[in-house]
């Protein structure tokens, strides 16, 4: 230690290995991620401009778009950049910012998606009681909740990592400053740390998805007792949205933050990184919007006025 000088910025290798095939790398993330943008926004567009979708579902839907399109910008404009650039390097303390914001955004997404089940289960299975369940004095707290508990977790998070010493090797193997990789430069026991965060993983991804699983279950319960299938398809198609998005997200998420960071792989966990980094922002706009009637009338309309009354908007 006394040889040694602390860290004052981090290497992001990325995608590095792969040489040439960084420019096709940067081609296609850059599309998805216009892709994202553009989708989040539009969601976001028309459901402020169509009173139709002025419900407690699509609210919540509103939320999460501007969530997973500031979690994208968090992440994928520096890593765009790094795939062009020789100089990958990141400082300590924007390091340490762009971690706080992933991982704040990030809880932020899970904590929503525990809510939007919650919204669903009230829908279907307290159909008479939902103008009160959901009024929107509460739908403004649920979402204020997620986001509050969604930064307190990431600033806890953010503190630990970042508590530590780091006087060693500055290379963060990962395309983004997340835990696994930059807690593993720590040039001090970081085994309490670890499973502090560890536990609060768990604890933040386990408890809304065993939520979202209690209140399907009843969902699942109450549509079956649905005596037309008629009733039952179109009861089931206002969750199939919602059901796909939260498995893509849990699945991958668990998979990588479910695990002390001793397991950690860096080619594995990148690739599943990019999973829920870009995949999983594409995937909500075209799930909700394909799948979603109510919301392709809603982008019809508004494309009409953009184009015949492009002054009224």
């Amino acid at each position: 230690m006394a040889n040694s000088s602390f860290v004052t910025e981090f290497l992001l290798l990325g995608f590095s290995s792969l040489g040439e095939l960084q420019l096709v790398l940067f081609v296609v993330f850059l599309s998805l991620y216009l892709i994202i943008l553009s989708g989040n926004i539009t969601i976001i567009s028309v459901i402020r401009l169509d009173c139709n979708l002025h419900t407690p579902m699509y609210f919540f839907l509103c939320v999460l778009s501007v969530s997973e399109t500031l979690y994208t910008i968090v992440i994928l404009p520096k890593m765009l950049i790094n795939l062009l650039s020789v100089l990958r390097t990141l400082s300590f303390l924007s390091c340490a910012t762009q971690m706080f914001f992933f991982l704040g955004f990030a809880v932020t997404n899970c904590l929503l998606l525990g809510v939007m089940g919650y919204d669903r289960y009230a829908a279907i299975c307290q159909p008479l009681h939902y103008p009160i369940l959901m009024r929107w004095r509460v739908c403004g707290q649920l979402a204020v909740t997620s986001i509050i508990g969604g930064f307190l977790t990431s600033l806890v998070g953010t503190t630990l990592v970042f508590s530590l010493p780091y006087c060693g090797s500055n290379k963060v193997d990962h395309y983004f400053c997340d835990i696994s990789p930059v807690i593993r430069l720590a040039c001090a026991d970081s085994h309490i740390n670890e499973w502090v965060i560890f536990s609060g993983g768990a604890l933040v991804l386990l408890v809304p998805l065993i939520f979202i699983c209690i209140s399907y279950s009843f969902i699942v319960d109450t549509i079956l007792r649905i005596p037309s299938a008629e009733g039952k398809r179109k009861a089931f198609s206002t969750c199939a949205s919602h059901l796909t998005v939260v498995i893509v997200h849990y699945s991958c998420a668990s998979s990588v933050y479910l695990r002390p960071s001793a397991k950690y792989t860096s080619g594995k966990d990148r690739l599943v990184t990019v999973t829920y980094t870009i995949i999983t922002p594409l995937l909500n706009p075209m799930v909700y919007s394909l799948r979603n009637k109510d919301v392709q009338i809603a982008v019809r309309k508004m494309i009409g006025k953009i184009v015949l009354f492009p002054k009224s908007l």
